[in-house]
């Protein structure tokens, strides 16, 4: 559906496909689930990051009250959260076009 799309759009469908394909049929992921995907689809960007304490409450609010469910909303908080502490932004900011 986004063949010409932007690559902004494009990254954001990858997002919100990632996210749907893993949500329940409510359209909503459990803390553990997001956990689990946090850790195998956003690893560049949440590694060597365990030892910060904003990372150590993220992870930590994931790991607490299970039967919680996570939204897109929600999920999408965590991965900006996620993203803007990383040393892997840093990098990214250095590199002056992605072609």
């Amino acid at each position: 559906a986004l063949g010409k799309g932007s690559d902004l759009e494009k990254a954001f469908a990858t997002v919100a496909l990632v996210y749907n394909n893993n949500a329940d049929t409510e359209g909503k992921l459990s803390r553990a689930e997001t956990k689990s995907l946090l850790q195998t689809q956003f690893w560049h960007f949440i590694q060597g990051q365990e030892n910060k304490p904003k990372y150590q409450e993220i992870i930590s609010d994931l790991d607490e009250e299970p039967e919680n469910k996570i939204d897109f909303e929600d999920f999408m908080m965590t991965l900006v959260m996620l993203t803007l502490m990383s040393d892997l932004l840093q990098e990214i900011k250095n590199v002056k076009t992605t072609k």
